[in-house]
């Protein structure tokens, strides 16, 4: 049984493929441990963005460093806020933006165990604005809304 699976659909990951290759590798040596894969490593590693601790406060910790907004942009973090589902937030990295309301993630820990590549999301804020979303979690089914902080872009604040 391989204990590490990669969930890709058919549509190819556009962020950098070096960083993405070594964040897949870091998971991959972390499962052949024994020990859990989690999104905060991952999206560090696949975006270059350097941010510690819980997922749920990257967005206040990325304040005064690095560019937050609240468009997609390949490469950028999409950090989820936390809520009783998600306590700990989530964050993932934006690997295509597909039209100004749907983008595809990769990301780890969505489903445990798994990092997953190329994940459709859905802005389903009533303004567009990215501040909710729905994440294919089954296939092409999208899931419950999240609410999203925004994204952190790997540039400098100003």
């Amino acid at each position: 049984m391989n204990m590490f699976e990669v969930d890709t659909p058919s549509t190819q990951s556009a962020i950098d493929k070096g960083s993405l290759t070594q964040a897949i590798s870091n998971a991959k040596a972390l499962r052949s441990k024994g020990k859990k894969v989690w999104c905060v490593p991952f999206a560090r590693d696949a975006s270059g963005v350097d941010i510690r601790g819980n997922a749920g406060t990257w967005w206040r910790q990325a304040k005064d460093k690095y560019a937050r907004g609240h468009d997609p942009v390949i490469g950028a973090v999409m950090a989820f806020s936390s809520t009783r589902k998600l306590p700990m937030g989530h964050v993932a990295v934006v690997s295509q933006v597909v039209s100004d309301r749907e983008i595809l993630i990769d990301h780890a820990n969505w489903s445990p165990s798994k990092v997953s590549l190329g994940m459709k999301v859905v802005d389903v804020s009533s303004k567009g604005d990215w501040s909710a979303v729905r994440v294919a979690s089954n296939g092409s089914s999208l899931g419950r809304t999240y609410p999203i902080d925004g994204f952190i872009w790997n540039t400098s604040a100003e």
